[in-house]
């Protein structure tokens, strides 16, 4: 009976590392998200001149370039404020005040009818990039670390919470508002595009 009772504390031990994390379906909702955004954003802007790249529909609307500078700068800002998070202790007795779903934090980052001021720092005249193609290799490479990153982690993403302007959310849902927000500013791409204006080539 002894060993009988052994049997699960030992698989608790031993797979103990495993429960924190996010489950299966979830990593493969994220991994696919991610893979999505990505392969929207890079679409949307192959191909375009430099003439079209800078294009603004209004002195003080975003350009193509403005876009995808923004879009670069908080992937960076947005995994590191992610990873500075996980290096603290998880703390699960605040998961109760995380309110928000997964699919309607997606659906309020990704509305553009809902306007928002970009931070300071991550406003494209404030980003380190020099040129749209810069920005486009920042994306890509940042993108795919983080890809890689939820196909492997064991992190405890759930029980990780952040404090933003709207609201609490987990670490499972930064990521998804890291691909959200680059999919949020693809589209603000395609209306620049489809402005009666925007340069034919």
């Amino acid at each position: 009976m002894k060993k009988l009772l052994l049997i699960p504390i030992l698989a608790f031990i031993v797979f103990g590392a495993e429960t924190g994390s996010i489950e299966k379906k979830e990593r493969k909702f994220a991994k696919d998200f991610l893979k999505e955004t990505k392969s929207d954003f890079i679409k949307s802007v192959k191909g375009l001149s430099e003439t079209q790249l800078k294009f603004k529909a209004a002195p003080e609307r975003w350009s193509v370039e403005d876009c995808m500078k923004h879009i670069a700068a908080a992937e960076m800002g947005l995994r590191q404020y992610l990873d500075n998070n996980l290096k603290e202790p998880a703390t699960p007795d605040k998961r109760a005040e995380v309110k928000v779903a997964d699919e309607d934090l997606i659906k309020m980052v990704e509305n553009r009818t809902m306007k928002a001021e970009a931070p300071k720092e991550l406003r494209p005249e404030n980003t380190s990039f020099k040129s749209a193609d810069e920005a486009l290799t920042s994306f890509k490479n940042n993108r795919d670390k983080l890809i890689e990153y939820v196909k492997n982690t064991k992190d405890d993403l759930r029980n990780h919470i952040f404090d933003l302007p709207f609201g609490k959310i987990d670490g499972y849902q930064m990521v998804l508002l890291i691909s959200a927000h680059s999919n949020r500013h693809t589209q603000q791409i395609k209306e620049v595009m489809n402005d009666p204006n925007f340069p034919k080539q």
